[in-house]
Order: C-alpha cells, then structure tokens, then sequence
C-alpha cells in the first residue's frame, strides 16, 4: 500500500553510552512496535539486554517471520 511508510535520517543515542548514531530509519505508521536490526547493533558494540520472555514476530500475512522471535532489547532515544 502506498503512502504507509517513509526513510528517514535520524540520529540515535544508546541510553547507557550516550553514543550517537547517524542511520536512517524506516518510519511506518502500521508497525505494531519499533525495531532495529540485530546486525547494525552488532557492528556499533551496541549493549543489549536478555528479555525474560522473547516476542514472536509475524509477517502481514500472519506467517512466522523468517528472522525469528526477538530475544533482546537495546535502549535508545530517537
């Protein structure tokens, strides 16, 4: 569907480093949550924490996302 998301540069601040981030953001108004991917966390050293119960994550279609459940959060103000 047209006109449901934009690609935004925006910069990022982990909460425990402060450290700035410049990427660009997909912003889309019929997310059900916000996310960022594990790989780009990865590279930057980014700290992570272990949820206590991970969180299935599922395609428009209600198929299992092929990436799996997400297990970890990373804390950052946008």
């Amino acid at each position: 569907m047209r006109g449901t998301s934009l690609l935004l540069p925006v910069e990022i601040e982990t909460t425990d480093t402060s450290e700035l981030h410049s990427v660009k953001a997909l912003l889309d108004y019929r997310a059900t949550g916000s996310f960022i991917d594990r790989d780009f966390v990865r590279s930057k050293g980014m700290n992570t924490q272990t949820l206590l119960c991970n969180i299935s994550v599922f395609n428009v279609d209600g198929s299992p996302n092929e990436a799996g459940q997400i297990s970890e959060v990373v804390n950052v103000v946008l």
